[in-house]
């Protein structure tokens, strides 16, 4: 399987560098062909200009600016995001890569907004190996918006053909060394078995 991980954190020592490794590693191992998208080491810029909002429905020209990842994004059969969760959100960098290269002519027909129809038809799997500082209970409480963004926006994208798992290691704050390993041996053994 054609497979784009999608990677956002700025430390390269962090726990989260850690599952990035071993889900890019696993995923290789399993002999899938990897696109590894570490969003900071490639300096992606997460800003929605003025002339890219402007130009946002003109359709293929809104895609110039971002051309190199319409063609990442349209070459992958599965995706799996690998992020921490930030006040309870996305981090800007990725929420950037949703505002810029979700568009309309990429992610989604938007000629009949009556009936807008999924355009990631490519991608038949989603996954995502996220982090959160708070208990599950808080997260639950917030409405959890990244589990909703990528189990529900991102399969809908796909026209809902796509099978999504989440893997979330909640209450990150205070979790030992045990817990951590337990999580990346999990997380080690999804991307294995991914398919």
């Amino acid at each position: 399987m054609l497979v784009l991980v999608v990677y956002c954190h700025p430390v390269e020592t962090s726990f989260h560098a850690a599952l990035h490794e071993e889900v890019v590693r696993n995923l290789r191992a399993a002999g899938h062909e990897v696109d590894d998208c570490d969003l900071y080491a490639e300096g992606f810029d997460p800003v929605l200009s003025r002339e890219e909002r402007l130009g946002y429905h003109e359709v293929p020209s809104n895609q110039i600016p971002l051309k190199p990842y319409v063609e990442r994004l349209q070459w992958a059969e599965g995706i799996v995001f690998c992020f921490p969760t930030w006040c309870f959100g996305l981090p800007a960098m990725l929420k950037g890569y949703f505002d810029r290269l979700f568009m309309p002519g990429v992610a989604f027909d938007l000629r009949d907004p009556q009936n807008v129809k999924p355009m990631l038809t490519n991608i038949q799997r989603i996954s995502a190996v996220v982090t959160y500082g708070r208990p599950r209970w808080v997260a639950w409480y917030m409405g959890d918006p990244p589990r909703k963004i990528v189990t529900r926006y991102m399969r809908r994208l796909t026209g809902k053909q796509a099978r999504v798992d989440y893997h979330a290691h909640y209450h990150m704050n205070v979790a030992t060394e045990p817990q951590r390993r337990r999580f990346l041996a999990r997380v080690g053994s999804a991307m294995a078995r991914f398919a």
